[in-house]
């Protein structure tokens, strides 16, 4: 069985849950009741700020280590590596699906449409989801461990490298709905005032709280049914 050091240990296992309970209980709550900005459209809305974008931030960052594992794999040849880089991304998925619910939500109450086909941001961001699908399918599909990992190793780094032009660069290059895209305002400088901020941050602390929380649970898990396959 793949132990964690000792300190990452009680990091996944105490500090990080607590800080998702907390924060996400604080976020959920202030999201709610606490006052927002009138702004023109997006009226009562605009508290989706808390969860659509967190949940945005919450996939890029455990993509990110999801990537970072697929290279210590490749440079290490190490199974920990190879389980890492999969269960991340299966957290992260989950976080680009909900992203994806509660942007699509946002989008009908504001621009009129379930989904805006022109939308460069959208897009990008439908590819991106379908990159990890087919990594996951990838996965499935290989049956050598050894090779499956490898393979899956070189596509993660690839998925990775498409996330910032299709969900940072062409948005902004194109015309795009989305804040600070397009010549739209971003909303730091359009109407995320202080009250919002005191949400807004520990939203973001606390949804990637529970993306890290998730994906420990499933290494561990994954650890579990190694061990158990290594003594029968």
């Amino acid at each position: 069985m793949i132990k964690l050091d000792p300190c990452l240990n009680k990091f996944f296992r105490i500090v990080v849950p607590t800080a998702a309970i907390l924060f996400l209980l604080y976020a959920i709550i202030g999201g709610f009741l606490l006052p927002v900005p009138a702004r023109f459209i997006l009226n009562e809305t605009i508290r989706n700020l808390y969860f659509h974008v967190p949940m945005w931030f919450t996939m890029i960052l455990l993509f990110t280590i999801s990537v970072v594992n697929s290279i210590m794999y490749l440079n290490k040849q190490e199974e920990k590596y190879d389980i890492r880089q999969s269960e991340y991304i299966n957290a992260g998925l989950l976080f680009a699906v909900c992203g994806l619910l509660t942007g699509m939500l946002w989008a009908r109450y504001t621009w009129g449409a379930w989904w805006v086909f022109t939308d460069p941001k959208l897009n990008g961001a439908a590819i991106l989801c379908l990159e990890y699908f087919a990594y996951v399918i990838l996965r499935g599909s290989i049956t050598d461990e050894k090779t499956r990992a490898k393979v899956s190793s070189v596509y993660n780094i690839f998925a990775a490298a498409s996330i910032i032009p299709l969900i940072g660069i062409i948005p902004r290059l194109t015309d795009s709905l989305h804040p600070g895209n397009g010549g739209n305002p971003a909303f730091s400088s359009y109407d995320l005032d202080n009250h919002m901020r005191m949400v807004f941050y520990p939203a973001v602390i606390g949804w990637m709280s529970l993306g890290l929380w998730i994906a420990n649970i499933r290494i561990r898990i994954r650890n579990l049914e190694n061990e158990i396959l290594e003594n029968n």
